[in-house]
């Protein structure tokens, strides 16, 4: 079975809180082109953004965030091989990030991995009942946000390659250094648990 690379990146924010994406993460975007797949949590805020990723992709995925103007869609449901995908933005969600709320949202799109944005802090989390995996990319230039946000630009790799186990590579721009956390994630009937992180 051929691996999936899907690219997970979100609330850019370019031109109004911030001019471009970090050189060391377009460089590590670039180097994978073109993606198969592009999923954007949202508030890119630029057209410009919007093109760039139509440049950079073979599918485009991208919800509007609470700052985006541009006619996008608040949910895209998606399914890659045997996976089932829910993307959204986040907002309205409180606290922001909060599992329990992000986990009704799954479940009423019918989704195994629900991704998210809006926090400007990337995670990986499970629903109470860890029947739903919760993914955010955090923001990918690392711009300041209404809840606070951790400044740190990151991005996410999900690899799809068998029928129930996904890989999550997290980089992170710390210091003008890119950091990388690799973990992959299984499910077995409908029950998500971590099988490896490094």
């Amino acid at each position: 079975m051929r691996r999936i690379r899907i690219l997970i990146i979100g609330d850019t924010h370019i031109h109004d809180r911030v001019d471009s994406i970090p050189d060391k993460l377009l460089k590590l975007i670039s180097s994978y082109l073109p993606w198969e797949v592009v999923l954007f949590t949202g508030d890119l805020t630029d057209e410009d953004v919007l093109e760039w990723l139509r440049s950079i992709s073979k599918s485009l995925y991208v919800v509007r965030g609470n700052m985006d103007y541009l006619p996008l869609p608040k949910y895209v449901v998606i399914v890659i091989d045997w996976l089932k995908i829910g993307l959204i933005h986040g907002d309205g969600i409180y606290p922001r990030g909060n599992p329990v709320e992000l986990s009704k949202i799954a479940r009423k799109l019918k989704v195994q991995v629900l991704i998210s944005g809006h926090t400007h802090t990337d995670f990986i989390r499970m629903s109470p009942n860890n029947d739903i995996l919760l993914l955010n990319p955090g923001s990918l230039t690392g711009v300041w946000g209404g809840g606070g946000g951790s400044y740190t630009p990151s991005l996410m790799i999900l690899e799809v390659s068998n029928k129930e186990c996904i890989n999550i590579i997290t980089y992170r721009l710390i210091n003008d250094t890119l950091e990388q956390s690799y973990s992959t994630y299984c499910t077995r009937g409908s029950i998500w648990s971590l099988k490896s992180y490094q």
